[in-house]
């Protein structure tokens, strides 16, 4: 009767201990060096194994800094009506918005331009974090035009809902009029906030919201960290 290669046998124990949850999604696995004193064989066999492991999409090497445990990804509808909540819960999972920093300022000219507002008109800007499960999925600023929606850093303060904010400021309905995605790499602080490595890649989405009347209401940007959200395009 053959034998079950030791690479095999590892890569059948370390699954066992992700499926097991000793190694949650994000978690950084023992290095080469452990594995092998561990298994008590050398670091190519150990490497083998890893490489079965990532060739299945359960781990993620990373240069320089170890072999992680992949990402469970969450799905995240991009349509005319997106909500954080309800697309997060029609997922499966537990979704938090969490308000970092609300500030009144000038807009600049892109802003400006996506709200339909001459440059230097006031602004309320929101900066904020989504979370799915406890773990940040995506960091965001929105722009709102401060002159028709005065009172909407205060509703934002008894609600992080953006829909319950807007409605008690007289807009109780918005749609989303264009969406533009963009690959690009974290810079140091969105790393900080994501929890991601510096350079790794994002998920940029840029995209504003009108009022019923189609007015502009909202000029949103949104980083997601690419090994956590898969973005799924609609028209709902």
């Amino acid at each position: 009767m053959a034998r079950t290669p030791l690479w095999r046998s590892i890569a059948d124990s370390l699954l066992g201990d992700i499926s097991n949850g000793r190694y949650g999604p994000g978690d950084k696995l023992p290095t080469e060096a452990q594995l092998s004193a561990r298994f008590d064989v050398n670091r190519h066999t150990v490497r083998r194994a890893l490489a079965e492991l990532a060739d299945a999409g359960l781990v993620d090497p990373r240069r320089g800094s170890g072999v992680y445990v992949a990402e469970r990804q969450t799905d995240y509808p991009v349509g005319r009506r997106t909500r954080f909540h309800t697309g997060i819960a029609a997922a499966g999972r537990d979704g938090e918005k969490r308000i970092l920093g609300i500030d009144t300022r000038a807009a600049d000219r892109e802003e400006a331009a996506a709200l339909d507002l001459d440059p230097g008109a006031p602004i309320h800007v929101v900066h904020g974090l989504l979370l799915a499960d406890g773990k940040p999925i995506g960091l965001f600023q929105s722009a709102f035009p401060a002159d028709r929606l005065p009172g909407l850093p205060a509703a934002l303060k008894h609600t992080t809902s953006v829909t319950r904010a807007l409605a008690a400021c007289g807009v109780p309905d918005y749609t989303r009029r264009a969406t533009r995605l963009t690959a690009k790499t974290a810079k140091p602080v969105q790393a900080r906030h994501l929890k991601i490595a510096e350079g790794a890649p994002v998920l940029r989405s840029v995209s504003v919201n009108i009022d019923p009347a189609g007015r502009p209401v909202e000029y949103g940007r949104t980083w997601f960290a690419g090994d956590r959200v898969t973005l799924t395009l609609g028209d709902g």
